[in-house]
């Protein structure tokens, strides 16, 4: 049984039409119509029935009045126009990432001189940026990185242990030392009491530390700060100021813990929804950053013009020893050098917005939340310092 398929082709000389062999097999025999000669404007070829993909696939050998299209056209360009735009967009979001120090500088100090800029900043908008930071943190986790986290166990128990006593410790040890007021010495021991920051990602990735084990650390510093935080604060700072240790420790849940685990869920089970948002996600989470520190700032630039030096200094003392004894700690702890790198830059760099937002929640005097706004930059510019230096240097395991 033969089919006829009607090809409408201007055509001025010899159509040559050769089937691919691994599609149809050759006969022994040429067939007699495999060769079609033709003057008329249009040719009827006869041809035995083929698979559709053999009638596109076929090869045209000699044909001088021009190029055959055969089948659909590509949509191959959109798809690149998609990817190219998709690339496009994660370059603009990791430039404005990087430049994390910059972007947090600049609200603070908007805040200080230009206060009036940041009162349209609510309490409920404070919380809802918190959330924005903590789910974007949520969706990098999956359960490979869990599964990878368990495998360094030793590292990621120590970096947890030393976030939770390096910086708690130094945070109340340099507000005896400075003799710091009741309200900052408050919001310092505050900051020192918070969970790794999301910030802590992007640094350790510049400095050529583990950028899995970084992940894993921030969220195990994050998840265990629905308990730490809150126990360490009333511990530590509770003979300064009241506080609410069950309402803190719900507020964390809130803006914390929930959060986390709905990134998680969507990357486990919506990974086409978190892949197309996830490049969005890291410059909203700068975006809000700044914006939390910049209004904590404005809420009290008065009174930080006044006396700001004694904070800045007291932030600076708190994230130095972070970033010093959080490295040698681990280095003497036997682990290598690109994890240690990990570790410092985990336990220098806190979760600063967290501090605000708790700060302006459940402490009455505004001045509480100037420590974590300071500390956001202070902390930005030491470990974007450190990043710089050992970026110089690559460690010998990721040499291997």
């Amino acid at each position: 049984m033969e089919a006829s398929i009607a090809c409408s082709l201007p055509l001025h000389g010899v159509v040559k039409v050769k089937s691919h062999t691994n599609i149809v097999p050759t006969t022994t025999s040429p067939k007699p119509h495999s060769t079609v000669t033709s003057t008329k404007s249009s040719l009827l070829c006869k041809v035995q029935p083929q698979p559709l993909l053999y009638l596109c696939t076929s090869r045209i050998n000699s044909f001088r009045a021009g190029p055959i299209q055969c089948g659909n056209s590509s949509n191959g360009y959109s798809a690149n126009e998609g990817r190219g735009l998709r690339e496009w967009i994660e370059q603009v979001g990791d430039a404005i990432s990087t430049a994390f120090p910059l972007w947090v500088t600049i609200g603070c100090v908007l805040g200080l001189l230009r206060p009036s800029c940041f009162n349209w900043v609510t309490p409920k908008l404070n919380i809802l940026g918190l959330t924005i930071i903590m789910l974007g943190m949520g969706m990098t986790l999956t359960l490979a990185d869990l599964h990878g986290a368990l495998a360094m166990p030793k590292e990621v128990f120590s970096g947890f242990v030393l976030q939770y006593s390096v910086m708690p410790i130094t945070g109340f040890l340099v507000s005896k030392l400075l003799n710091l007021p009741s309200h900052y010495a408050a919001g310092l021991i505050l900051v020192g009491c918070c969970p790794g920051g999301t910030a802590s990602n992007i640094v350790t990735y510049l400095a050529r530390g583990n950028v899995a084990l970084s992940v894993i650390m921030t969220a195990a510093s994050t998840i265990g700060a629905v308990v730490m935080t809150p126990f360490l604060t009333s511990k530590l700072a509770g003979k300064y100021v009241t506080v609410d240790a069950s309402a803190l420790f719900i507020s964390t849940l809130q803006v914390v813990l929930f959060p986390v685990l709905a990134g998680a869920f969507l990357n486990q089970y919506f990974q086409p929804l978190v892949k197309l948002v996830s490049p969005l996600m890291p410059p909203m989470a700068v975006a809000a950053v700044a914006i939390l520190c910049g209004s904590a700032i404005a809420q009290s630039s008065s009174a930080i013009l006044m006396s700001g030096g004694q904070v800045i200094l007291a932030s600076s003392l708190l994230h130095a020893s972070g970033f010093f004894f959080g490295y040698i700690l681990a280095r003497m702890l036997g682990i290598d050098v690109s994890s240690s790198r990990t570790t410092s830059i985990e336990v220098g760099m806190q979760n600063s917005a967290l501090a605000v937002v708790l700060a302006i929640k459940h402490f009455g005097d505004p001045l509480t939340a100037v420590p974590g706004a300071v500390s956001s930059v202070i902390q930005a510019i030491f470990g974007s310092m450190l990043a710089g230096i050992w970026r110089q240097s690559i460690p010998a395991e990721m040499k291997d």
